[in-house]
């Protein structure tokens, strides 16, 4: 085979001068981040979000958008980053990706029932909303995206899913009773549940690791003005996450405890395996409200603690079992403004 010189000298100095500059990015880290080490970068372009575990801990499930895709599709991948994988069908808007237990089969939602191409965008003419497409259903299938089966059929919104580290319940949100709440079901999809039952958004629910507690986030409406609000977005399936606040609650629903009452956005809430503590997303010290860092408190509401100094976003963690790793998302030391990665790093206690 003949060697083109001209590439070759190419490679050898692009190796030069570019090998410093990626050693120097090596380290994720930021000033202040005592509890992170070793952070590595598993994805490297475009709005990766939400990955979470496999039941071994060798495999991450996350959602997608990047190159020709024009809204998110589910991906698996090593823990790595080797091997990313499409398993969505490919059409319509998906969210909220999980492992069933075994890791032979996986959980997400998808429009793809009511439409091959992406849903709109929601009407920003209000401000910031998020928009509860009513095309949302629940669907597993095998962990190559094949045999697809159907698990929510209301005529609402059916997403979020996530499913107890135990093998036994599955939690997630709908409005299939006109107001976003939380419900279980089995993992075949069977007694369907209802656990909240207060006006408001409910929703992003997590178990704790032995499966008897859940936390969540929620934006539950007080004043006339915020209920007016409120209703008013309702009636075409979208709510306002500016003011969200952490909850916890049995397993069954019964006990909820409030957490936070920051009065801004915090979610993304996951359990550290000590069942002490939780982690979550917030924008709580941003000054113009789009700085959104981790921060860790514990179950009585007290200790806060800031766990990243990014500048832009980190949110979606998740704790391995042995509570050695954390997995979360970034906008940090990405190539393009608006990238999210997925990154993952040993946690010092």
């Amino acid at each position: 085979m003949k060697i083109n010189t001209n590439i070759l000298m190419a490679i050898l100095i692009s190796t030069i001068i570019l090998s410093p500059i990626f050693a120097q990015n090596e380290n994720f880290n930021i000033q202040g981040e005592k509890h992170l080490k070793n952070i590595r970068m598993l994805t490297e372009e475009g709005e990766n979000a939400e990955a979470y575990l496999s039941f071994d801990e060798r495999k991450l499930i996350f959602q997608a958008t990047f190159g020709d895709l024009q809204c998110d599709q589910i991906f698996t991948m090593k823990i790595d980053g080797s091997e990313k994988q499409l398993i969505s069908t490919g059409k319509g808007r998906t969210t909220c990706a999980y492992f069933l237990p075994g890791d032979t089969r996986i959980l997400y939602a998808s429009t793809h029932l009511k439409m091959d191409d992406c849903p709109p965008p929601p009407d920003r003419s209000k401000g910031y909303v998020w928009k509860l497409y009513n095309s949302f259903d629940i669907f597993s299938a095998n962990a190559d995206g094949t045999d697809v089966q159907q698990l929510t059929f209301s005529d609402g919104y059916d997403a979020e899913a996530t499913v107890s580290p135990k093998g036994d319940k599955i939690i997630f949100t709908s409005t299939r009773d006109g107001d976003p709440e939380l419900y279980t079901m089995n993992i075949d999809g069977s007694d369907q549940k209802r656990l909240t039952f207060e006006m408001g958004y409910d929703g992003g629910a997590f178990f704790s690791l032995d499966g008897s507690k859940i936390v969540f986030r929620s934006s539950r409406p007080k004043s006339q003005e915020e209920l007016a609000d409120y209703q008013d977005l309702a009636k075409n399936g979208m709510f306002r996450p500016s003011v969200l606040e952490i909850y916890i609650m049995n397993s069954d629903g019964t006990d909820i405890k409030k957490i936070t009452n920051f009065g801004k956005a915090s979610f993304a809430p996951f359990f550290h395996p000590d069942g002490k503590r939780i982690i979550f997303s917030s924008n709580v010290m941003s000054e113009n409200g789009r700085n959104f860092d981790l921060y860790m408190i514990n179950t009585d509401g007290t200790g806060l603690e800031q766990i990243t100094f990014n500048e832009t976003f980190d949110g979606f963690p998740m704790f391995t079992h042995d509570g050695k790793q954390l997995v979360f998302c970034s906008n940090r030391f990405n190539k393009k403004q608006g990238d999210t990665n997925v990154f993952i790093a040993d946690w010092i206690d």
